[in-house]
């Protein structure tokens, strides 16, 4: 027979009272008078109902975070900061993963919103939901992770893809390649590629303008964009360029992820293609995986966890007295590595670094 709070008020003749405040504000109550209780908790195997207390309190001791790819390492070292924090708080951490697909995004959403979360951080789809204003509007606070928000009364925590994609082209100009891909785009056919991707393309793109206009005028920029952000996304886009004509073809890639990188390596090393010397390859978000590849990988390196737990910290924050809305942007910092850096491109010396 399951035990009830009135039970173990009895056997620790207390009142109910008293057991509820050991419970949920142990500080209230004296150490002889705690003891007490929760020796009669363990004797009679007392399990609190946490759903009835949520109902009660209009909220549970959990927070939600929603996830565009969970396979993706970059999403689990997010996590472990976010839950860091969340740990830290007494909070539990609840995980969704949307497989970047806004049918599953909704639904968690919804089901986060029946447990009571205190709050959810989410990686959004591509286009914001109105699920998200939704939740905000009940009250919910939301903070977007490695997003940046379309409004300033909202707190978001993101990274300056432009520049991490700038820093990537610029650094395989430097190596002197000078016709270069930008791999990525869609995360499905049926929608449009995500904003970090948008950003990271356009850092890129204004590289290899820069190059032109400083007389690089054979900068050449080709843009493939895989099925999907993954590792048999990067393998489709590698064979697609070496289908490509020699003389037209691309000597490096700048990629979307790490795990489209790790998949364009596979792809070349199965095909005899040499890395770093017929073809470059620079990855991003700097993933365990990629200095531990065949070929260690280049790649823009953000702060995985230090991204999980400044939202975590500014959702928080979002339930006090006098918050103020906040939307940090961190810097990426390229790592060198095998991957680009054996030697520079053949028929060219211009513009290579040592």
């Amino acid at each position: 027979m399951t035990s009830s709070i009135r039970d173990v008020a009895g056997r620790a003749g207390v009142s109910v009272g008293t057991v509820s405040n050991v419970l949920n504000r142990p500080e209230l109550v004296s150490a002889t008078t705690r003891t007490r209780v929760l020796d009669a908790i363990a004797e009679l195997g007392f399990v609190r109902n946490e759903s009835a207390r949520q109902l009660r309190a209009g909220s549970s001791r959990s927070v939600g975070l929603v996830v565009l790819d969970i396979a993706n390492p970059f999403f689990t070292d997010v996590a472990r900061g976010v839950e860091e924090v969340v740990d830290a708080a007494g909070l539990s951490l609840i995980l969704c993963n949307t497989d970047d697909r806004p049918a599953r995004e909704k639904a968690h959403l919804a089901a986060l919103a029946e447990q009571r979360v205190q709050g959810v951080l989410i990686t959004p789809t591509a286009e914001l939901s109105d699920d998200i204003a939704a939740l905000r509007e009940r009250g919910v606070p939301v903070v977007l992770v490695d997003r940046r928000a379309p409004t300033a009364d909202q707190c978001a925590v993101a990274t300056d893809d432009v520049l991490g994609g700038r820093l990537a082209a610029e650094h395989l100009l430097e190596r002197g390649h000078r016709r270069i891909a930008f791999i990525g785009g869609s995360a499905g056919s049926s929608h449009p590629a995500l904003p970090q991707v948008q950003e990271r393309h356009a850092g890129v793109t204004a590289a290899v303008d820069a190059a032109r206009r400083a007389g690089m005028d054979d900068a050449e920029l080709t843009v493939l964009s895989p099925a999907d952000l993954t590792v048999a996304g990067g393998r489709e886009a590698a064979a697609r360029v070496i289908g490509i004509p020699a003389a037209r073809r691309p000597t490096a890639a700048v990629c979307a992820n790490d795990l489209i990188a790790l998949g364009v390596l596979q792809e070349m090393v199965r095909h005899g293609v040499r890395v770093p010397d017929e073809f470059a390859i620079v990855g991003y978000d700097d993933i365990e995986f990629a200095a531990a590849a065949a070929v260690p990988l280049t790649s823009v390196s953000k702060p995985r966890a230090d991204l999980g737990r400044r939202a975590a910290e500014l959702l928080l924050d979002e339930g006090r007295p006098g918050h103020v809305h906040q939307q940090p942007v961190f810097e990426p910092v390229l790592i060198a590595r095998e991957s680009t850096m054996a030697r520079r491109h053949p028929g060219s010396d211009r513009g290579a670094s040592a």
